[in-house]
């Protein structure tokens, strides 16, 4: 089970990508960052939609996008570091 960790936009690099591409079906992802930008594309809402998906809140709420995303599952730093340690590996793209 791993924890794939975006911090950045998808139009900046392929992170997202390339995680959703390795991610296995127990793995989880979380966005954070300008990752969180993500969600305002179709293109990702659909590619995320079947998956274990977490946003970072500060994140979330420094953009103002918090009724935009509130169907999302956000959680906050200690709830991140809850998820490294249920997590056997975390990897940051």
């Amino acid at each position: 089970m791993i924890l794939h960790h975006i911090q950045t936009s998808p139009n900046q690099d392929n992170a997202l990508s390339c995680a959703v591409h390795y991610a296995g079906q127990t793995d989880s992802i979380l966005l954070s960052g300008n990752g969180v930008y993500a969600l305002l594309e179709d293109k990702w809402q659909l590619a995320l939609q079947d998956r274990r998906l977490f946003l970072l809140k500060s994140d979330v709420q420094a953009r103002g996008l918090s009724k935009r995303l509130v169907e999302y599952a956000c959680i906050d730093h200690k709830q991140f570091v809850q998820q490294a340690l249920i997590h056997n590996k975390v990897i940051t793209w």
